[in-house]
């Protein structure tokens, strides 16, 4: 999550979705804030405490906490956005990147096909969460009532795109966007797939899929 009150903006970082390129880009903004310097002492503070404090808002913190947290006046001023990717992708993006970070994770687990059915097994222990594109995108954006309370929904699909419509809807001239994380090891994410895989995907992510209208195709 990044807030800027100078500018008036609040970015959802759901992970995976280009957000740590969105989140490079826009960083200057955040440091020219009047408020930057107790921006800085919260880091720190909530660092040194081992994150017991609860003095900022986590990376991927989702659009409730914030509503939650900030006042109200102040929570419905802002620009509240973020961006969001097709599941089938987004899970052939997970898989690339526990292999590269966690490799240890995937022992025993020989390939994609295998890494989803483990992924999505019911009898694996719900405690042990294996990244964070297991959760509903939607989750993210939505109130206690399923409401959607951000402005604008981006699509990794088309990031350079809607991050041109989101600067300009903040007011200031776009950035470079640079492409952090960009993959090199990636086939188009529907040879990962078999049609049995790839309904796997569709049921647990069906909420997603109808919101934001993504097909496998």
């Amino acid at each position: 999550m990044l807030l800027s009150l100078r500018y008036n903006f609040l970015f959802i970082h759901i992970a995976k979705t280009g957000g740590t390129s969105v989140r490079s880009a826009l960083n200057r903004y955040v440091w020219r804030d009047p408020y930057r310097i107790l921006y800085f002492i919260c880091s720190r503070l909530s660092h040194l405490s081992g994150h017991r404090l609860g003095v900022k808002f986590p990376r991927h913190a989702k659009a409730i906490a914030a509503q939650e947290m900030l006042p109200r006046e102040l929570f419905e001023r802002l620009f509240k956005f973020a961006f969001v990717r097709n599941p089938w992708d987004l899970q052939v993006s997970s898989y690339h990147h526990i292999r590269r970070e966690r490799p240890h994770l995937l022992q025993g687990i020989p390939d994609f096909e295998s890494f989803l059915r483990w992924k999505f097994d019911p009898r694996r222990p719900y405690h042990y969460i294996i990244d964070t594109s297991i959760q509903l995108q939607s989750d993210y954006l939505i109130d206690l009532h399923g409401n959607i309370i951000v402005d604008f929904i981006g699509r990794y699909e088309r990031l350079e795109e809607d991050f041109q419509e989101i600067c300009h809807r903040i007011g200031i001239k776009p950035p470079p966007l640079p492409h952090k994380r960009r993959a090199k090891d990636r086939r188009p994410y529907q040879e990962y797939y078999t049609p049995e895989t790839a309904e796997l995907v569709a049921k647990h992510f069906q909420r997603d899929i109808e919101m934001f209208g993504y097909t496998f195709d």
